[in-house]
């Protein structure tokens, strides 16, 4: 089981009205504390090297901004986040019906694995830190935009390479279509969530559930309802 983040396990709402604004609201003082951690030199450097004309901080808001999906952008997000997880200030949010088909998926004995826009390390603060406990034990892998882009067909080939199985094996659970296409292109199975409350329009050519019961139901797994 491969699931995307936004929009399948959490609501859009949750990424758009805490966590982007949170990071936004952090960013001077997190730079000013923490310019000599290597990971945040190292985000900086990958910043100059991608924007060359501009001042780091200035490139990062702009990226903000437009919800760019560049990776040293979305691992300086994660080192944000960690910080307000660690004191309490976030709590990773997940639709209701999301941890019990996890749990009950994972003591099947299927593996779990996520695959996100966001950094690994923001995935693994989510799920370590959501509003049903500690998830990130439950995820045999994880995997951000360093394995390519979600959009991308070589990214899910990757994927199914890392993890050691054949494509069909795998079934990914997202609810933007152009991900799920890309995934159908390299033989991974496919299952769109289209949750009301997040506004997902279903795309007809992907099989298509409204909650994760919905996707247990229609696969044949655990946590049917």
């Amino acid at each position: 089981m491969l699931t995307d983040i936004e929009g399948t396990t959490t609501a859009i709402a949750f990424v758009k009205d805490t966590l982007f604004p949170f990071a936004a609201a952090e960013l001077d003082a997190f730079l000013d504390t923490h310019a000599d951690d290597p990971a945040v030199a190292g985000v900086l450097a990958d910043v100059r090297a991608t924007a060359r004309e501009q001042d780091p901080r200035s490139t990062l808001r702009i990226w903000m901004a437009e919800d760019a999906k560049v990776t040293p952008l979305k691992t300086l997000q994660g080192l944000i986040w960690r910080a307000g997880y660690a004191d309490g200030r976030i709590k990773g949010q997940l639709w209701p019906d999301v941890a019990p088909c996890l749990r009950a998926w994972a003591q099947a004995g299927l593996r779990l694995a996520v695959y996100s826009s966001g950094s690994v390390a923001a995935q693994k603060l989510l799920f370590g830190h959501s509003d049903a406990g500690d998830l990130a034990p439950l995820f045999a892998a994880w995997f951000d935009t360093k394995v390519g882009g979600k959009r991308d067909a070589a990214s899910y080939a990757a994927i199914a390479a890392a993890l050691v199985l054949p494509p069909r094996d795998i079934l990914f659970l997202s609810d933007v279509v152009e991900e799920l296409d890309a995934a159908a292109a390299s033989g991974l199975r496919t299952c769109q969530l289209v949750r009301p409350a997040d506004g997902t329009h279903p795309a007809g050519r992907h099989a298509e559930a409204a909650d994760f019961p919905a996707v247990a139901r229609l696969h044949g797994l655990p946590g049917a309802r």
